[in-house]
């Protein structure tokens, strides 16, 4: 580990130096890439050069015990060596994740594509209010949120809302959000009292840029039509609606929240690219399926991830087994301890898998 962090320290080092040459600093996009070489590295090195100076005052603190000193300082000592016999171990772990490889994905933005389950109406409801505790998720990191498109019931649920959240390190904190969550309560709609159990759908893609994911025109089949709101009413009396087939992969994704047809168009590309983009990563993961079994929970859409119980205002994530009797602040946007929780598990597993490969 040592030796990789020399090299870390080593490659900041060269990066500095070559930031200030007059001839990077002429060509902004060299200068741009450097610089981001250069902050990614950043805190690990300074986590590096702390950790050093840890380890240096620790061997000063040993030679000291080794001469004879008078009882009140050897306390003292004694004091200063556990602090700091701690302070290294501390530093140790902190690098060790800091070395883990990082999701090339984790600084996007995200595209949440959330859908009713089973549960009819209860279940639409459910899905409007996961869109809010996203959206405020959101709010409270000074994201963005748009969505991109939504079809809403009569009651102010959705069937399907999809939307964008940008913002840095959007994907990072988003991306255990993937799979079935379940709603335990006692519908508005029902007289009888009775607890029902609905679910909805929630997919977390990575954004994706023209350049990783390249559309040929040509594979496109685009149809316009008149968009409907709740009840099929016709909206608008201009074929605004837009549907784009992507006839390789038979994906198909419609807009018609906008008034212009070409916001909508703009609107699905953005979704079909990232679909596509998610599409191309699951082939490639398929081939190293060891990696992704590893990751908490398997972010399978099918799995069941997180159970919302109202008569007990309890919140479960059952990846992690983690408990939290605070399901109106979680509903309110207050997810961090559930998300802060999952990247820790996440980390866990991946230390593991680590340690795994070298003694393995």
């Amino acid at each position: 580990m040592l030796d990789k962090l020399q090299a870390l320290e080593e490659k900041y080092e060269e990066l500095t130096k070559q930031m200030s040459d007059p001839g990077v600093l002429s060509d902004p996009n060299t200068y741009r890439k450097l610089a981001k070489a250069h902050a990614d590295l950043a805190e690990i090195v300074g986590k590096y050069r702390e950790y050093r100076q840890v380890a240096s005052d620790l061997e000063q603190a040993y030679l000291l015990r080794e001469e004879p000193q008078d009882e009140e300082f050897e306390a003292l000592l004694e004091e200063e060596i556990e602090t700091l016999e701690a302070a290294k171990e501390n530093l140790e772990k902190e690098l060790q994740i800091l070395l883990l490889p990082k999701d090339p994905n984790d600084e996007k933005n995200v595209i949440m594509e959330i859908r009713g389950g089973t549960g009819g109406e209860e279940a639409a409801l459910f899905a409007a209010d996961l869109f809010r505790m996203y959206s405020r998720y959101a709010e409270e990191h000074r994201w963005k949120v748009e969505v991109l498109s939504s079809s809403p019931t009569e009651l102010g649920g959705f069937k399907e809302v999809i939307f964008m959240i940008e913002g840095q390190g959007a994907y990072s904190r988003l991306k255990f959000e993937s799979g079935v969550h379940r709603v335990q309560r006692i519908p508005t709609t029902e007289a009888g009292g009775r607890i029902h159990t609905s679910t909805a759908t929630v997919a977390v893609l990575p954004e994706a840029e023209e350049v990783e994911v390249h559309i040929d025109p040509n594979d496109l089949k685009i149809d316009v039509y008149r968009s409907s709101g709740p009840g099929g009413q016709s909206v608008n009396t201009t074929d605004s609606a837009v549907r784009i087939t992507h006839l390789p992969t038979g994906l198909v994704v419609s807009c018609q929240d906008e008034k212009s047809q070409h916001k909508n168009k703009e609107k699905a590309l953005r979704i079909l690219r990232a679909r596509l983009f998610e599409k191309m990563q699951e082939e490639a993961l398929a081939e190293q399926a060891a990696v992704r079994r590893s990751q908490v929970g398997t972010g399978e859409r099918s799995e069941r991830i997180r159970t919302y119980n109202f008569p007990q205002g309890r919140v479960t994530d059952h990846r992690i087994g983690l408990t939290l009797y605070k399901l109106n602040l979680i509903l309110d946007g207050d997810l961090d301890e559930i998300i802060e929780a999952l990247i820790t598990a996440d980390q866990v597993e991946k230390l593991k898998e680590t340690a795994e490969v070298h003694h393995g």
